[in-house]
């Protein structure tokens, strides 16, 4: 929107729109996603019959994870769904559907978690434009966001052992590509259309 020449009211409700929807989006996602997971291994628990699981539970939980490899599943999937499914066996008493929930967690939680997860991203270019305007509000929206964008970055280096300039400048660099496209998309369509 600033690349289009918007005002800076503009620019504050489209990024709060844009906040919103990005955010509800990821949420839907996210829940549909994990509850699609859960249904799936409840799925996968009803077409193993008692007898079928006592038997497989001799050649243990590995020999079920091949099954489940043997119908396309990944390697770490098919542990986790077989772990699963033996858990689920032995509590006769645990409540239907709670092998899934142990695997890949509640859809809701999910939900929330990528909502907070995305909004606390998209907030940070906004916030300038509610206490300031033009291109004090852009520069310093461009300032926060380069700065936790590479904060990101340094914070994953540091999780994963690697070296923290590198991975915060690498995520700086993609941030300040996709910007610039952004920006100049705007600028085009701004002009084609205003």
């Amino acid at each position: 929107m600033a690349g289009a020449g918007s005002s800076s009211q503009v620019i504050l409700l489209a990024g709060l729109a844009g906040l919103l929807a990005g955010a509800l989006s990821m949420a839907a996602g996210e829940y549909i996603s994990v509850r699609s997971q859960r249904e799936l291994l409840q799925a996968a628990a009803s077409e193993l019959d008692p007898a079928a699981l006592a038997a497989l539970r001799e050649h243990e939980e590995s020999e079920l994870a091949l099954v489940f490899r043997g119908r396309g599943v990944s390697p770490a999937q098919a542990e986790q769904r077989a772990a699963a499914l033996f858990n689920h066996h032995d509590d006769q008493s645990s409540a239907e559907g709670q092998a899934g929930e142990d695997v890949v967690g509640s859809a809701g939680a999910a939900a929330g978690s990528s909502f907070v997860a995305f909004a606390s991203g998209a907030v940070i270019p906004v916030l300038p434009f509610f206490v300031t305007s033009g291109r004090t509000a852009i520069v310093t929206a461009e300032v926060l966001v380069g700065a936790a964008l590479f904060a990101t970055g340094a914070t994953v280096g540091m999780l994963t052992g690697g070296p923290l300039w590198r991975r915060g400048l690498r995520q700086l660099a993609i941030g300040a590509a996709a910007a610039v496209v952004t920006y100049v998309l705007g600028r085009v369509f701004g002009a084609t259309l205003g």
